[in-house]
């Protein structure tokens, strides 16, 4: 039987996840701002197109037993715009995840169809993609090295699956809801050996949050995320302070793990560029991490054209 003893943790976490036979998910603290990542519903959701950059360094300076480095690693690129002829939107992400020896990949396309109800709207969306797995078994410590399902396990390799995922979106100009189940087609990463070493399963994601007006000025969002592999079930919650739609700073909970800042500005005239950082703290399981993750998001809205001619006026005539 293959075993692995003194692994780095980021290793350790991926062996948990094939124990379990479960696939973990990245970890967002942004996850208010990168919806289309949790439900392939919000597709098209914001009035224009919307491209979005983020990049998460967990547990930084985490080392590991044996190799340098080995603190997960994220980087995503997603982009959702509305369209009229389906009446709903498209969008579409990248993702690399990296947890030291062990790389994820993600390429996503989605479509979403809107409908009115009342005074709020329902969106359903699905998306489908692939999800690539690669490892550097090199990285590896075996206690038996010649172990027979060990053979052909060196170097990097790498293997694909096909995704899916389906989701609901009900949003009102106070407050949105959703839900999602990614992963519907589940698989094995076996790497062409013997044995699988880790699953594809389904995730379940639910978000909300809810908009508080305090003044003319600051407005409040509160928002949460659930997620669960169906085996282990995790939750954050926390709110968000906006002055004048510029700038913004709030606190959120992972119990789970960590305390969190989230601070951000939005630049150019019509506020289309958002730069957000969060700094999280680490509260639990302190001796085997490193204290802090940072997490950086950049966001741009394109701006949104009416249609209309814009009334041009010179101190000698006006023209419509």
């Amino acid at each position: 039987m293959m075993r692995v003893v003194r692994v780095p943790l980021s290793v350790l976490l991926v062996l948990m996840a094939v124990i379990c036979y479960a696939q973990q998910d990245p970890q967002f603290t942004h996850y208010m701002f990168n919806q289309l990542y949790f439900n392939p519903a919000y597709a098209g959701i914001e009035n224009g197109a919307r491209f979005t950059a983020l990049h998460r360094s967990q547990w930084l300076g985490y080392e590991s037993t044996f190799d340098a480095g080995g603190a997960p690693s994220t980087q995503l690129i997603s982009f959702t715009m509305p369209l009229a002829p389906i009446r709903g939107g498209i969008g579409g992400y990248i993702v690399n995840d990296r947890l030291g020896p062990v790389t994820n990949l993600e390429i996503q396309t989605t479509v979403a169809h809107h409908l009115r109800i009342k005074e709020g709207r329902l969106s359903l969306g699905v998306r489908a993609g692939m999800f690539s797995q690669s490892i550097d078994f090199d990285q590896w410590r075996f206690i038996d090295a010649n172990d027979p399902k060990l053979a052909g396990r060196e170097g990097s390799q790498s293997q694909f699956l096909p995704d899916l995922a389906v989701g609901a979106y009900y949003h009102r100009e106070k407050y949105y809801v959703g839900l999602s189940v990614t992963h519907l087609l589940p698989g094995e990463f076996d790497f062409g050996g013997a044995s699988s070493l880790s699953r594809l399963e389904p995730h379940l994601y639910v978000t909300g949050g809810y908009w508080y007006e305090l003044n003319f000025d600051v407005k409040v969002l509160f928002s949460g995320l659930i997620k669960s592999d169906l085996v282990k079930t995790s939750y954050e919650a926390g709110g968000i302070a906006y002055f004048k739609n510029t700038l913004w700073g709030g606190l959120s909970f992972r119990p789970s793990e960590a305390a969190i800042l989230l601070v951000g500005y939005s630049f150019l005239k019509d506020k289309n560029m958002r730069l957000g950082y969060a700094l999280d703290y680490v509260v639990n399981d302190r001796d085997a991490k490193q204290p802090t993750s940072h997490e950086f998001v950049l966001m741009y809205n394109l701006p949104v054209s009416s249609g209309a001619r814009k009334i041009q006026r010179t101190p000698r005539f006006r023209k419509d």
